[in-house]
């Protein structure tokens, strides 16, 4: 038969008070860790959606750009840039949104083909137009279509 001094209780109960604090310690470093975790989860979420408004603002201000270029007496050259930098701003935050690859894509190959081959993107301005409109409705052919009116371009001419 053991038999316990009163050290040897006093330690037991030292050490079962030291595991009931690392315990209680562990429970409260995991809340706050799934706190913290679905704090960053709903931020990122929240700029996503910022992203995505300014996605959406870009894309009206390119189809404005091209309205204002198509009905303007004069001074195209300056309409042709502010379409080419509102264009820019679409590709900048088409890059930025998450699940978005084939999109990001599609949206630089528009920015690059209006900002290398001017003359070509005049001739196709309604079909950007259209497209342009798919894409505030939120319907995914405005990219097929954009893609369409981007593989009719002479890619090696202006």
């Amino acid at each position: 038969m053991i038999r316990y001094t009163s050290r040897d209780l006093g330690q037991e109960y030292i050490m079962k008070r030291k595991m009931i604090r690392a315990i209680v310690m562990a429970i409260l470093l995991a809340i706050g860790l799934a706190i913290f975790v679905a704090l960053y989860i709903d931020e990122k979420h929240r700029v996503q959606e910022t992203y995505r408004k300014q996605y959406r603002n870009s894309i009206v201000a390119v189809k404005e750009d091209i309205e204002d270029y198509q009905n303007a007496d004069g001074d195209f050259e300056l309409r042709y840039r502010r379409l080419t930098a509102d264009a820019a701003v679409m590709s900048s935050f088409a890059f930025l949104l998450d699940d978005f690859e084939e999109r990001q894509k599609v949206v630089n190959l528009f920015y690059t083909t209006v900002l290398k081959y001017p003359k070509q993107t005049e001739e196709h301005f309604d079909d950007f137009k259209a497209a342009l409109d798919d894409l505030l409705a939120n319907l995914d052919k405005g990219y097929d279509e954009i893609q369409a009116v981007i593989d009719t371009f002479d890619l090696k001419g202006y």
